[in-house]
């Protein structure tokens, strides 16, 4: 059978009080009052679609082998690149082979479902397996509009096979309409939108049921059947209207994280799918349904493997792991609609050796680096003489990844005349548990709640950004584990 394998969730630490930004913005905008209450969860400086996917992608691959992966499927709206394989440098992030498949996934944000068939169809030939889907998005609103309080960043992923399958896939109905309710240009920063009212009535309220009812007709189930039905709206008045319109209990509506994350994107079907397999039991029936540009509808079989399924952070863990982001012209400092002065050390000329990348790019991107096949001595970075002094066999090593490798800091500083974006700028060595030692950036924390000693993770970051030639550069940095973590 074919159907979902993992899965994985990934929602930024930080969140923004929606009623900071109505404090701050809503002179420009008093109807904004309606969007103003709970939090949108905001990515750190240095993330943007590709590190979340990285995140979300590397959770669904717990308990998996990484050589089995066959293929890895990005979907998003706001890549960081138009033209480079953004799936390439996932591919590279999440430790896998170069001999796999991989596309890129975009134009609306039913990307991520579209992938998501496009995996399950292509397992389904047989010509490949396992194959990563993983979906994030970045989205802009302007400062005063309604999207700017709808929004929230976050990442999701599935893994597709046939192996230890927890949700087969059973049948699918999809719908395709140049209706635009939402868009973006080739060289527009914001998300633009028409009347809200025009997208319920014309919208959701037409091509949701269509798309819904062609799926029902085609498997021959009643919604009755569903023990879960997802679907993205953060208008609530239309999803309740919807619900009654399509017989939806309310136990089966799974929640649309409106009130603790925001509108996604491209990832929320999944992420919302995500939380509905957290709670699946074995025989549970789920419809899972995505909207943009038309809807693409998905039925799953819940199956006994679930209850095997190795545990990980998800969406409960990301949900639970949330610090409050009080300040909220850092967040327009960090998405660059307010320009910022971070001093003179900012104006380096950060020049991107493609030739240097290429020759070290599973160092830089996966993290890899080398073990001593003679003595058992890790190092990174990659090393032809053994570090050793009791070994110093040369030439004699095999690839060591560090990525997924826990450490501890073994010395951190505060540096606050660096160029930064949430100063002070704080960075250290990171001894990992095999061995081998590192100077690493810090991210996610603050100065004063670190210790030496303290437990860290690695997470894929973005390390610099050349504006020069819009290039983003990235790295690993070093993440302090919480207790929940």
């Amino acid at each position: 059978m074919a159907g979902i394998c993992s899965y994985g969730g990934y929602v930024p630490r930080y969140r923004l009080d929606r009623g900071l930004v109505y404090k701050a913005m809503g002179w420009m905008n008093p109807g904004n009052i309606a969007n103003a209450s709970g939090e949108r969860s905001v990515a750190n400086f240095d993330e943007d679609a590709i590190t979340m996917a990285v995140a979300a992608g590397i959770d669904a691959l717990t308990g998996i082998d990484r050589s089995t992966v066959g293929g890895v499927y990005f979907a998003s709206t706001s890549m960081p690149y138009r033209e480079r394989l953004n799936a390439g440098i996932i591919t590279a992030a999440l430790g896998l082979k170069d001999q796999i498949r991989a596309a890129d996934f975009s134009g609306g944000i039913k990307a991520a479902t579209t992938a998501l068939l496009a995996a399950i169809e292509g397992v389904e030939t047989k010509r490949v397996n396992n194959i990563v889907v993983t979906a994030a998005d970045c989205r802009l609103g302007k400062p005063a509009s309604s999207q700017e309080l709808i929004f929230g960043d976050a990442g999701a992923s599935v893994v597709v096979g046939t192996q230890k399958v927890i949700a087969e896939f059973k049948d699918s109905f999809s719908t395709t309409y140049d209706f635009v309710d939402h868009y973006r240009g080739a060289f527009t920063k914001f998300d633009r939108q028409w009347e809200d009212r025009w997208i319920r009535d014309a919208g959701l309220s037409q091509i949701i049921p269509e798309t819904i009812n062609g799926l029902l007709q085609k498997s021959g189930l009643k919604m009755s059947d569903f023990a879960k039905v997802v679907y993205p709206c953060h208008y609530e008045a239309a999803r309740k209207t919807l619900n009654k319109m399509l017989g939806i209990r309310p136990e089966a509506a799974q929640g649309s994280l409106q009130k603790d994350v925001g509108e996604t994107g491209t990832p929320h079907a999944l992420l919302m799918l995500v939380g509905a397999l957290e709670e699946a039991k074995p025989g549970d029936r789920i419809l899972v349904l995505s909207f943009g540009s038309g809807c693409d509808a998905l039925y799953f079989d819940v199956t006994e493997a679930i209850l095997d399924l190795p545990r990980r952070k998800g969406l409960r863990g990301s949900l639970a792991n949330k610090a409050p982001l009080d300040n909220y012209t850092k967040y327009l400092i960090w998405r660059d609609i307010l320009p910022g002065e971070i001093g003179l050390r900012a104006e380096e000329d950060l020049w991107t050796r493609w030739s240097q990348l290429w020759r070290k790019r599973k160092e830089v991107l996966g993290l890899w680096g080398t073990k001593c096949r003679t003595c058992g001595t890790v190092q990174y970075p990659e090393q032809r003489i053994c570090v050793n002094p009791e070994c110093g066999k040369a030439d004699d090593m095999e690839p060591f990844c560090f990525s997924d490798k826990q450490g501890q800091i073994a010395s951190f500083t505060g540096d606050n005349l660096a160029a930064s974006f949430n100063p002070p700028a704080i960075y250290g060595q990171v001894a990992f548990a095999p061995g081998g030692k590192y100077m690493f950036d810090f991210t996610d924390c603050e100065l004063d709640c670190l210790s030496t000693g303290m437990k860290v993770e690695m997470s894929f970051r973005k390390k610099y950004f050349d504006q020069k030639r819009d290039i983003t550069g990235y790295f690993w940095k070093a993440v302090p584990k919480t207790e929940e973590a």
